[in-house]
């Protein structure tokens, strides 16, 4: 039988996942440390009291924030979440011996996590003046209420979910009513894909699942399904996997004066939905009153135990029945609010049958309702299923799926979740999608809608097209026009770090970036609350907050899975992943990436290595999407003091490789009208039409040739006015107007870079241009350099007349070049220097090694070898120290004070410009090239 199977097989993966938390757990305490542990994201160190106070129904709660006075602004980041079990321990350990109290996580913020206690260890009082580690424990109530559940579930034989149990198994099919009644709505603004759901829920009798994509307003309609089913005299338990799910749709709920009664522990509760908690309203229940005289009696009663000895056992009988009494009256009173309520909410486990729910009889629920389902494990599920006869699923099993520690368990099916099982099983019969999104501009809907919903989302007329220029106070310029942004790193050099810990990575590149382009918007008006930060890895999170929270309070930065359910104006993404070998970790889980792009609601800025993220299929595609509907910028466009690196994975790659730094020469050539209009023209480069959003597959595949074409013409002629600049020694630099394009900026770079030209980008926004310059020579080689520029007439080659057969040199080509034409020249300047010098002869080397030495200045050792024993010393250190302080290429004048990288050859320092050897066109070389 399939239940028989499905609960077997599940209650032996339940066991596996919890044997892999139980040893994970013992590792940690064993052999990590407690930084470590922090690094994890489940323990914080070092805590201080920021305050204390007495919460709900006397309970202790304690605001813990890292030590300020030494600068610390924020947590570090963590895994900590509302309704989490922690331990609080003194400084000597996270050990049972050190251990101070356990509590329940109220709240997290950034710079601070409040913990509430029901009693202390001992009477102890917390010191504000002293130091306290938190840790994550680990909590198997869950884990014993799921077996049980499912225990249950395999001998179930008459009760209301029996026709349920046979549908979800597939034994029998879903049935609906044949005549389904007219529905009035409450909420008049539903569209027609939520109208349909409620009426498809509505209709049928036992099973319903709504599929809600980010955005679509999920909550919406599953608050509309409960309303009606309340109307028709419905009882309704509705469930959610977390605290905060469950807490959104009690704020909904009460909202529509619905009699809401939340189970759970008050510390797990939002303030504002506190007072619908069961604690709360049997505080003010009738019974209320005699329940505390009943509890006084008792008190007295084990006062006269103590005084009359005598009466001993008398007052032990009567204590026995005071507490029969005080059990029976609040068995009565909770019995009694709970059959009052209309909606009963909980978390999936919090319905379990040893809690609250005991007091109802079996049959009390019609409908459960379960919100996230995808999100929660299907054990967990079972817990609230089993108590009625007709269930509503809704989520979305195309975003993350429930956390589990065991990867082989994950991967033998309790990751599947109820929702998609069902979805595998019957297919669209039981299955109504919401299409219609309130959140994001059409052209960060259209991806996530072609590659995870089959292309069926459409955005709604009051968010198309909004732009954060469109918010109050929010300046006009290309940051805030533009709904798609993509920041390449590829072959800037910007890799990520490589850390010990094999799940830990952070790109600082990445983080200088980020930093620019929010004060890009903050500037520009966009408040910091209305910004997200979201990076996949906690290192970067952590490098994040310590680059970015000091300046800006308000910003949110955490991991994608900190960000479900969430939403913000404008989202940064930081992807991190920048290597040679074009690994991405986990993020080629799909799903993840889905979450992070669809918070955004009017922009969303990716920062990445498009050469490494682009290894993976679904990632390309993002990528793709963003190229050819959205704004791309390279990395250079940020950060001045940077040397392009271009590296290729094999020979095959060499060629695209060498031609461009990135993908970002597949920059929107066929839209470069719309994206050299100024920002403040509604024809921006990522709001696009309807009509261009359906054919835009269609143009993509049709244009790509012609793409390509355009962009060599584009690059021949950018090059053609390079050179004429570089022939007119009159000329000191040559600027490129603002009406440039992203693309067109990033051939100037390029080709600026292959020229050896000095290229800056100036002006902010739609004033935004790149000049061109020679760098700087001395007078001695003017005469030099003219006649080295008419020997490059006849041998660089003509791109005008033909711009697609000739490749663009490269660095090492041209340099190697450049150095043969002025070697004689400068063995002949030698040669008078040593003359006028008298430098002794043993000095002189052969030809071959003079010509390598000639490429560098005198340093540090040189200077002290060369000096006389009369030589003033004050004259000899202060040489030293200016050999140390410039960089070593000849004629080179930039400071390698802050900014300098050693030779691997010959073991100088030189600038970011000419640290790599084929830029010198170094002797060494001849042994790795060809030349």
């Amino acid at each position: 039988m399939a239940l028989e199977k499905f609960v077997s097989k599940t209650l032996e993966l339940l066991q596996e996942e919890r044997e892999a938390e139980i040893e994970e757990t013992r590792v940690w305490q064993e052999n990590i440390s407690l930084k470590d542990l922090q690094n994890k994201g489940v323990c914080l160190l070092k805590l201080q009291i920021g305050s204390q106070s007495t919460g709900l129904y006397g309970r202790t709660v304690i605001i813990l924030e890292p030590r300020k006075h030494l600068g610390f602004s924020s947590l570090p980041s963590n895994s900590f979440g509302p309704g989490d079990i922690v331990g609080l321990y003194d400084t000597t350990g996270c050990t049972a011996a050190s251990q101070i109290s356990t509590g329940i996580v109220t709240r997290v913020g950034q710079a601070s996590i409040s913990v509430a206690f029901d009693d202390l260890k001992d009477g102890h009082s917390f010191d504000s003046d002293a130091l306290y580690n938190l840790l994550k424990l680990a909590n198997d109530v869950t884990y014993k209420r799921m077996k049980r559940a499912l225990n249950t579930l395999n001998g179930y034989n008459n009760g209301p979910a029996s026709n349920l149990i046979s549908v979800l198994f597939g034994d029998t099919k879903p049935t609906s009513q044949s005549q389904p009644n007219k529905v009035e709505f409450f909420n008049s603004n539903l569209d027609d894909s939520q109208r349909e759901a409620v009426s498809f829920a509505l209709s049928q009798r036992e099973l319903a699942v709504i599929h809600g994509p980010p955005g679509t307003g999920k909550t919406t309609t599953v608050v509309e399904i409960i309303l009606q089913a309340v109307k028709q005299g419905q009882k309704v338990l509705c469930c959610a996997p977390s605290n905060v799910a469950v807490d959104n749709l009690v704020e909904r709920l009460a909202q529509c004066k619905a009699k809401v009664l939340r189970l759970g522990h008050p510390a797990r509760l939002l303030e504002s939905i506190q007072k619908h908690s069961l604690d709360a309203i049997l505080a003010q229940s009738d019974n209320a009153n005699i329940i505390a005289e009943i509890r006084k009696d008792i008190d007295k009663a084990f006062m006269g135990m103590k005084k009359e000895k005598g009466e001993r056992g008398n007052m032990k009988r009567e204590i026995g029945e005071l507490r029969k009494e005080l059990k029976s009256r609040e068995a009565a009173a909770i019995a009694q609010i709970l059959k009052s309520a209309d909606v009963v909410l909980s978390t999936n486990t919090g319905a379990c049958d040893d809690g609250p729910l005991k007091f109802l009889p079996a049959e009390h629920f019609d409908w459960v309702v379960i919100d996230e389902c995808a999100q929660a494990l299907e054990s967990s599920c079972w817990i609230a299923l089993l108590r009625a006869r007709k269930c509503i699923l809704a989520g979305d099993y195309k975003q993350l799926p429930p956390t589990i520690k065991s990867q082989m368990a994950a991967s033998k099916g309790l990751s599947l979740s109820l929702m998609e099982r069902l979805i595998q099983m019957y297919g669209d019969s039981v299955v109504r999608m919401l299409t219609v999104q309130y959140r994001m501009n059409s052209a960060i809907m259209q991806w996530a809608s072609k590659e995870m919903y089959h292309g069926r989302l459409t955005a709604h007329s009051s968010v198309e097209g909004h732009l954060l220029k469109d918010l109050a106070g929010v300046a006009c310029i290309e940051e805030t026009s533009t709904p798609l942004l993509l920041i390449d790193t590829a072959g800037c050099g910007l890799s990520e770090m490589e850390v010990a810990d094999e799940q830990s990575k952070g790109n600082t590149g990445e983080v200088d970036i980020v930093d620019l382009h929010i004060k890009a918007l903050t500037e520009a008006g966009v408040k910091a609350k209305d910004i997200a930060v979201i990076a996949p890895y906690n290192l970067q999170v952590d490098l994040l907050r310590q680059k970015l929270s000091a300046k800006h309070p308000e910003l949110e930065i955490k991991s994608v899975d900190g960000f479900q359910g969430r939403e913000k104006e404008a989202v940064v993404l930081s992807l991190v992943r920048s290597n040679r070998k074009g690994e991405v970790g986990f993020l080629a889980e799909d799903r993840r990436i889905n979450v992070a792009v669809t918070r955004a609601r009017r922009h969303i800025a990716v920062v990445c290595d498009t050469q490494t993220v682009q290894n993976h299929g679904f990632l390309k595609s993002l990528i793709d999407h963003m190229t050819a509907f959205g704004e791309v910028r390279t990395a250079f466009e940020y950060i001045q003091d940077i040397v392009p690196q271009n590296y290729t994975r094999d020979h095959k790659d060499a060629k695209t490789a060498s031609s461009s730094t990135s993908t970002s020469t597949k920059h929107k050539v066929k839209d470069q009208p719309s994206s050299k209009a100024k920002p403040g023209q509604k024809k921006s480069a990522g709001s696009s039409s309807k009509e261009n959003a359906a054919g835009s597959e269609k143009q993509t595949k049709s244009s790509t040739s012609a793409e390509q074409e355009q962009s060599k013409g584009r690059r021949a002629e950018i090059r053609e006015q390079v050179e004429r600049f570089m022939k007119d020694l009159n000329q000191s630099e040559l600027q490129f107007p603002s009406s440039f394009n992203s693309h067109d900026r990033l051939l100037v770079h390029e080709i600026a870079e292959e020229l050896g030209l000095i290229h800056e980008s100036k002006g902010e926004g739609s004033e935004r241009c790149i000049t061109v310059s020679r760098p700087p020579v001395s007078k001695p080689a003017k005469e030099e350099a003219r006649a080295a520029t008419e020997e490059e007439e006849e041998t660089i080659p003509d791109s005008k007349s033909e711009p697609s057969s000739q490749p663009p040199l490269d660095l090492k080509s041209l340099h190697l070049e450049r150095m043969k034409r002025e070697q004689k020249k400068r063995e002949e300047n030698a040669q008078q220097k040593k003359q006028q010098n008298n430098i002794h002869p043993a000095q002189g080397h052969s030809s071959k090694k003079a010509k390598g030495k000639n490429q560098t200045k005198a340093g540090a050792c040189d200077i002290a070898a060369a000096s006389a024993p009369d030589d003033d010393f004050d004259t000899l250190i202060s040489s030293v120290m200016k050999a140390d302080s410039v960089c070593s290429f000849v004629k080179c004048k930039a400071s390698v004070l802050t900014l300098g990288q050693l030779c691997l050859f010959c073991n100088r320092q030189y600038c970011l410009s000419h640290h790599i050897p084929e830029v010198r066109g170094t002797p060494q070389l001849s042994s790795m090239f060809d030349v």
